[in-house]
């Protein structure tokens, strides 16, 4: 089973799903990993999100994320594995680094075209230049490209202050996930608790604090499907002191005990739910718990 790192010396991995021996276990990476069906019709997870995939097929996913490989016959793709370090830096907001962005979608017409012939292109050089510095240079502009091309199928976002503190927000929950109060972050952000929460609904919908334990409850979901670590560890890596706290917000959260999720994980993949069309809002694409 490969940990889906990038799978050489390159900056770049490029590889045939059929070649590579994934199994079904979650595996969770640092890389980016862009996935376009190229054959069959199966199935791919992405933190526990179960998408129907067939050819152009496209899936993101973003670094630290978790996937299951549906493993159907005859269902194949492309894989690229790229670690952020490698891009140059460019306008891509939360969509590069929101764990709740959008994943999967069905390219159509000059959007799928130009998607498939990056892709392509990306791996012909990987094999051309693969291991000198031009190369390294050349694949990490290609795949600039490429994410700024997915990153046209999502609606370019309004720049609102209220956009602006979210974005800081979610950035202070990537740098470190742990179950803190909405107080905690506002001292952080140097804002109210009553600005942060009017933003957060007026931005998302939900307030600051179903934001924070959204994405608390995600990295659990993690650290529980792709290590051993007792149920109780996981809560302290968590911030929660008392394992009986830490079960009943997973609960809340998910509707599952940690221990019922660890083990339902095993027996049955995540529910489906239909890919997100270049022409719907990118932030439609719908998430389960």
């Amino acid at each position: 089973m490969v940990s889906l790192g990038v799978l050489s010396g390159d900056p770049v991995g490029a590889a045939r799903l059929s070649d590579l021996p994934v199994g079904r276990s979650p595996l969770r990476t640092a890389n980016h990993v862009v996935i376009l069906v190229s054959a069959g019709q199966g199935t791919h997870a992405v933190d526990f999100v179960t998408y129907a995939c067939r050819p152009g097929t496209l899936l993101w996913g973003r670094p630290g994320q978790v996937h299951q490989f549906g493993g159907q016959i005859g269902f194949d793709a492309t894989l690229l594995m790229f670690s952020p370090a490698i891009l140059p830096e460019l306008p891509l907001p939360e969509l590069a680094t929101d764990p709740f962005a959008p994943a999967c979608w069905q390219p159509a017409g000059e959007d799928e075209d130009a998607i498939v012939a990056e892709i392509a292109q990306i791996g012909v050089d990987q094999v051309r230049f693969g291991g000198t510095a031009f190369g390294a240079n050349l694949l990490a502009h290609s795949v600039a490209v490429l994410l700024m091309r997915i990153s046209a199928l999502a609606p370019v976002p309004r720049r609102s202050p209220a956009d602006l503190l979210i974005g800081q927000l979610r950035r202070e929950l990537e740098r470190e996930v742990r179950h803190r109060r909405v107080e905690d972050y506002a001292e952080q952000l140097r804002c109210s608790v009553r600005t942060l929460t009017r933003a957060s609904l007026a931005v998302t919908g939900r307030s600051a604090k179903q934001l924070i334990d959204e994405r608390v409850a995600l990295e659990a979901k993690r650290v529980l499907a792709t290590s051993n670590l007792p149920v109780s560890d996981v809560g302290r890596q968590l911030g929660f002191e008392e394992p009986t706290n830490f079960g009943r917000f997973f609960a809340r959260e998910t509707g599952q005990s940690p221990g019922s999720f660890r083990a339902a994980l095993q027996r049955s993949p995540a529910p489906r739910v239909p890919h997100q069309r270049s022409a719907l809002p990118g932030r439609l694409t719908p998430r389960t718990a």
